[in-house]
């Protein structure tokens, strides 16, 4: 049996990483089904269990602005906080997986060390139901040199939130909508996941990703607003607008090419660093520097050159670029 260890932030059966405040019982796993009642405290169910694992580049978490072309460790549990109708991975966030892997962090962190892998993304599904793995891992892993990324809803309790941030490199946080009604579909509160998105910018590497949803968020008016939201925080934060397809228990059309390439038109001239994902033209892929529009990274899929920068800035007029580097590409 995989080990349980009991997590900090509850009290009274009543679990707090995130701000569901889930009352675990013995036939209640919480919203998450990541969190179990044993001998009257609540434990972390799903520690060390991993569902999915493999070798990424990090351009697929999507982060286009930290560590390009370089390799990154992903690993994923299950379970989710929120209840996406459209979910992408509800095979693991929405149910248990039968076959599962056990994985303790010191042995995830001596595979990227051993492989010469410098980057771990908790990705997949939520990893905030993972809280205790993730912390464990992240503190092993500062310790050997190794850098770790959190793919991440946003939606979680302050103190939890700054416990783990100082020891995550860097964070992609999925803003799923920007309207309260939209939220409170999905099982969440907008205003938390907008408040940590503040809370994170200019304390650590920070990303944000859309899936643009035909009929749930994708009216030009809110895309607008949230795009205005993000720039009045940083202008320099990357934002990825990504294509949807059917998934789970959407039966929506796949959203459409040409609207995506008209949202990099529209919020490229708010946003200093707007892409698009999942789409098959390769517009919106390459990294340009906001002042001259001289192409600093050239992106062909997952295929990356770094190809006109010069100690961080643009090759051409000198702008510093927004991207952090390492490793081999340093």
């Amino acid at each position: 049996m995989h080990e349980k260890v009991l997590t900090g932030f509850s009290s009274d059966n009543k679990c707090g990483i995130c701000p569901h405040f889930c009352v675990i019982s013995d036939n209640f796993k919480g919203i998450c089904s990541g969190r179990e009642l044993c001998e009257g405290s609540v434990y972390s169910s799903n520690y060390a269990i991993v569902s999915s694992i493999a070798v990424d580049p990090v351009e697929k978490k999507p982060l286009y602005h930290f560590y390009p072309s370089e390799k990154i460790l992903s690993v994923g549990t299950f379970g989710c906080n929120m209840k996406c109708f459209f979910c992408q991975n509800w095979q693991i966030s929405q149910t248990v997986p039968s076959s599962f892997r056990e994985i303790q962090p010191h042995e995830l962190v001596d595979s990227a060390v051993s492989n010469q892998i410098p980057m771990i993304a908790f990705t997949y599904s939520e990893p905030i139901v993972w809280y205790d793995y993730v912390y464990d891992c992240a503190l092993a892993a500062k310790k050997n040199n190794i850098k770790t990324v959190m793919v991440s809803n946003g939606f979680i309790n302050d103190k939890p939130l700054e416990k783990l941030y100082p020891l995550i490199d860097a964070w992609n946080i999925d803003l799923k909508a920007f309207t309260v009604k939209s939220y409170q579909t999905l099982g969440a509160k907008l205003s938390i996941v907008k408040d940590n998105i503040a809370f994170l910018s200019g304390k650590t590497h920070l990303e944000l990703t859309t899936l643009v949803v035909p009929g749930f968020n994708d009216s030009f008016a809110e895309l607008k607003e949230m795009a205005e939201w993000i720039a009045s925080i940083d202008q320099d934060i990357p934002w990825h607008l990504s294509r949807y397809f059917p998934a789970y228990k959407s039966s929506a059309p796949p959203t459409g090419e040409e609207y995506l390439n008209h949202l990099y038109t529209e919020f490229s001239s708010m946003l200093n660093y707007v892409y698009l994902g999942n789409t098959g033209n390769g517009i919106g892929s390459d990294t340009k520097c906001p002042r001259c529009g001289n192409i600093v990274i050239e992106r062909k899929g997952y295929s990356v050159d770094i190809c006109s920068i010069d100690g961080g800035s643009c090759a051409k007029c000198g702008h510093k670029i927004n991207i952090v580097f390492g490793g081999t590409n340093g």
